[in-house]
Order: structure tokens, then sequence, then C-alpha cells
């Protein structure tokens, strides 16, 4: 599971031209979810995001989390965060999980940002064309991925 984070001083999710769901300051996430990904995955995953000291403490130094600043999440899938662009000039999407098995990893994803945010998180639409608009933070943009935490 690969989660592209941006501190985002706003960001919004449109479908189909109409604003799906927005947030002021908080992290936006874009999750990439493979056929390798569990529950485990999201575990480990939405523990290390909610808890990541990115935002800026009084003394403007990154050292407050989103849960510390009772900022707001915003997650969107994205499929192509897996792709592999080593052979030609067509990225391949093998490795990013088919449907079936990386829509409910999405939702258990969001059921636990939730829970561990104490509040309602937001998010786009699985697999829906989404245009998204956002106002990056600093600008800091951090990539995890779930199989590189040892």
């Amino acid at each position: 599971m690969i989660a592209l984070i941006q501190r985002v001083k706003n960001a919004s999710v449109a479908i189909d031209n109409s604003v799906y769901s927005q947030i002021s300051k908080g992290l936006l996430i874009f999750l990439g979810i493979t056929h390798e990904d569990s529950e485990e995955d999201v575990e480990w995953l939405t523990n290390k995001i909610v808890n990541l000291r990115i935002f800026d403490d009084k003394d403007d130094v990154m050292n407050m989390s989103c849960i510390d600043i009772n900022g707001e999440i915003i997650t969107i899938s994205q499929f192509t965060l897996h792709a592999r662009t080593k052979k030609g000039n067509r990225p391949s999407y093998i490795d990013a999980s088919n449907p079936k098995i990386a829509e409910p990893l999405y939702l258990k994803f969001i059921e636990k940002l939730d829970t561990l945010c104490d509040k309602k998180t937001f998010t786009g639409e699985f697999g829906a064309n989404m245009q998204i608009n956002l106002c990056n933070d600093g600008p800091v943009t951090i990539i995890i991925d779930s199989k590189n935490r040892k």
C-alpha cells in the first residue's frame, strides 16, 4: 500500500463538475493498493499517517501531527501509484489490485482513519474520474510504502 501524502491548506474533489468533498487545513492522501496488501497494511499505514509530525508547532518546527492540530483528511484512491515505468512509454499497472480487493481495503482505510481521528474523514469516489484541487502547504509531500516499514 502506497500513500502519497500532502500537507494542505485546503483541498477538494470534484466529480462531474460538482464538488464531492472538501477540507481545510490537513492532509490530502492519494492511496494506491496492490494485490499483496492486507488489513495489516491498513492498520500500520493509518497509524503512521495520523501520527506523522509534519505540521508546525508554535516555534515553526514540524513537530505536530494531524491529530494534534485537529486537521482534516481527504483520501483519494489512486491505482496509478503502482505504475511500472521501466519499459517503454506506457506505464503498466499490473501491480495495482483489482477493484474487488482494492475497494474493501480502501473502505477499511477510511474507517480506520475515522476511528483514529475520532471524526469523519473525507473521500473521493472509488473508481470515479475525479478532479482534485489543492493548495499544498510548504510544500510538504511525503510517500510512505507499507512494504518498506523495516
